[in-house]
């Protein structure tokens, strides 16, 4: 089973302000990997606070996931992507890309998300939107290949090829 941990990045959300819809439409999302959720937290739009849970929850092997949703814009707080490239070890381009992609389809805006993924030891990070919509349409095109993803950087050596 693969260990999910959901950070949500939003200043009302971290002071009760707001309810999290998106961290719940993760949480339903995963369950086709299938996965469980062994973390959740709503944080604030602080990069050093964002830096330090992706640092905390990769490093103590808690999750082989990391799903971010909040802060990919291009606002003054939006600094989520930011706090992720300080974390990371090796950034997987074609995950971001594959979103905006087909984001893209959609709406105009996806073109202005910052949202990337990469890998910290042996979790995979991915910065997914704020809205429960753009989570769901950006959740969508990348879960059929979390589970390999998982496999290859927990050091799986089988051919990839199909």
């Amino acid at each position: 089973m693969i260990r999910v941990a959901i950070l949500t990045m939003s200043d009302k959300g971290s002071r009760g302000e707001r309810e999290d819809e998106s961290g719940e439409v993760i949480k339903k999302m995963v369950k086709e990997i299938p996965a469980e959720v062994v973390f959740y937290e709503i944080i604030p739009d602080e990069i050093e606070i964002i830096k330090d849970r992706l640092i905390s929850v990769s490093d103590s092997e808690k999750a082989d996931i990391i799903i971010t949703t909040g802060g990919t814009g291009v606002s003054p707080r939006d600094v989520t992507p930011d706090a992720t490239l300080q974390v990371i070890e090796r950034e997987i381009p074609g995950m971001a890309e594959a979103m905006r992609m087909e984001s893209i389809k959609k709406t105009p805006r996806a073109m202005i998300s910052r949202a990337v993924a990469g890998i910290r030891k042996k979790t995979l990070i991915i910065n997914l939107p704020g809205s429960p919509k753009g989570v769901k349409e950006n959740l969508e095109v990348i879960l059929p290949a979390l589970s390999h993803a998982v496999e290859k950087i927990k050091g799986d050596a089988s051919e990839c090829a199909s």
